[in-house]
């Protein structure tokens, strides 16, 4: 932990904080609050400025600690024309991989905490108050989670950290670089944490990891037991109504979790697994495990066990020497998957990553027209998907009101936003008819409600 001197200012009152990225850093970006909260700082009221803001980052994207800059400054230009200085805290995967780079080039930035050090987070604000200004990227094993306050009141949806990490070292990627390796949360500490969440207002959970289907555990009678296992223990919870989990790898695919999607009716009929490519020189390029036949009958293992399941995944284009036939065998698989969602994504050099180095690096504008005829085959699919809905009647857990009147907003058990008119109230879970479709969510009628 580095520790440098700048000028004393005031113990914070206030504090946002901006989470960028995965659902992992969604979750971490919430732990944060909490660990503030516990210290009697209070969320700042929307539309007003901070007195801290913790801007948890993410490395994945392109340009990712130039936007981190870019944060900052505009947190410094509109403190200074309030009169107000706020102090920064940078979070993260870049706080991770920048570290010191960070202090030294941003002295505005009065604390940097990496992603398993960010349980310090209230004694470098205190450091920071006193006018010291720290950096703590220390990784240490799961230390993180025993020294987080209890989880407080949370919304009808809530994210719980299962596994960190990962061993996988795909050529492209930062995560075991700036998250460590893999590590699974203990199965007590996991069924406490969900039922304080579920105790709280949680009626969906959605079990989150960089190889989620990488966790392995003792459960309460000392038996080894996956993924499946974890989440038949969280079925058992009454009060909890569904379960979710993301992002999974294909090399971590057991037959256990498998069949609990046929099995475990708290379990949604939904599977996110990335792919990145169709292509196996490409996959093999990027240090993937999988082929694209054997990642599509692993599909067809899960169809055949939930023929109504929802697919996503996670592309790439333009990975470095991918030829234009190779793209093809992308939108090859695109079209034979049918997926429901999908995430696309412009190659990006991670610098340090072996891919970063590669011959065969493809031009901007190549990469450009490749994404946009793979999002048009994706977008085409997911609106067939939503198409495909209409006339189905099935249960909505509300999330939250609409833009109208007496309008709700709420997902279906395949992750579809669907939207209706109803005496309601978030939380509940509803029956309801889905009517029409568009791109990205659906309108439906109401039935009923579901007996709590």
């Amino acid at each position: 932990m580095g520790r440098l001197l700048m000028k004393p200012t005031t113990t914070p009152k206030t504090y946002r904080v901006k989470s960028f990225g995965c659902q992992m850093n969604v979750y971490d970006g919430e732990r944060m609050g909490e660990l503030l909260e516990a210290q009697g700082i209070t969320p700042a009221p929307e539309g007003e400025d901070a007195d801290l803001v913790v801007l948890n980052t993410c490395h994945i994207r392109e340009k990712a600690t130039e936007k981190v800059y870019s944060d900052i400054g505009r947190l410094v230009k509109s403190g200074e024309e309030a009169g107000k200085k706020p102090m920064i805290a940078v979070a993260g995967c870049v706080a991770q991989a920048e570290g010191e780079e960070i202090m030294a080039r941003a002295p505005a930035v009065g604390m940097v905490v990496g992603p398993q050090a960010y349980h310090r987070l209230g004694d470098m604000v205190k450091d920071a108050a006193a006018g010291r200004r720290g950096t703590d990227t220390d990784m240490p094993e799961d230390a993180k989670f025993a020294a987080l306050p209890a989880r407080r009141k949370v919304a009808a949806t809530a994210f719980l950290t299962v596994q960190e990490g990962c061993d996988k070292f795909c050529t492209y990627c930062v995560v075991p670089y700036t998250r460590g390796a893999e590590i699974s949360r203990p199965y007590s500490d996991l069924l406490r944490e969900a039922e304080k969440l579920v105790e709280a207002g949680a009626r969906e959970l959605t079990l989150l990891g960089q190889n989620v289907n990488a966790w392995s555990g003792e459960n309460d009678k000392g038996r080894a037991i996956g993924l499946d296992g974890l989440i038949r223990a969280l079925a058992a919870l009454p009060d909890l109504h569904r379960i979710r989990y993301t992002t999974s790898h294909p090399n971590d695919m057991t037959e256990g979790l498998i069949a609990a999607h046929g099995e475990v009716e708290k379990l949604m009929p939904y599977l996110h697994l990335p792919v990145q490519s169709g292509s196996d020189r490409v996959l093999k390029a990027m240090n993937r495990s999988h082929t694209a036949e054997s990642y599509l009958k692993l599909l067809d293992r899960f169809r055949a066990v939930r023929p109504d399941i929802a697919l996503s995944g996670d592309f790439i284009v333009g990975f470095p020497g991918e030829t234009e036939a190779e793209f093809e065998e992308t939108l090859a698989l695109v079209d034979e998957v049918k997926y429901a969602a999908a995430f696309s994504f412009k190659y990006s050099p991670r610098p340090g990553t072996p891919a970063a180095s590669m011959d065969g690096q493809i031009a901007p504008q190549v990469m450009d027209e490749r994404l946009q005829r793979l999002q048009a085959a994706l977008n085409r699919h997911q609106l067939a998907f939503n198409e495909a809905s209409v006339g189905k009647t099935c249960t909505v857990l509300i999330e939250r009101k609409g833009k109208h009147p007496g309008q709700w907003l709420g997902k279906s058990p395949w992750l579809q936003s669907v939207f209706f008119e109803g005496d309601c109230a978030m939380g509940d879970l509803v029956e309801v008819e889905l009517v029409q479709a568009g791109p990205n969510s659906l309108a439906g009628q109401l039935v009923t409600k579901v007996p709590a």
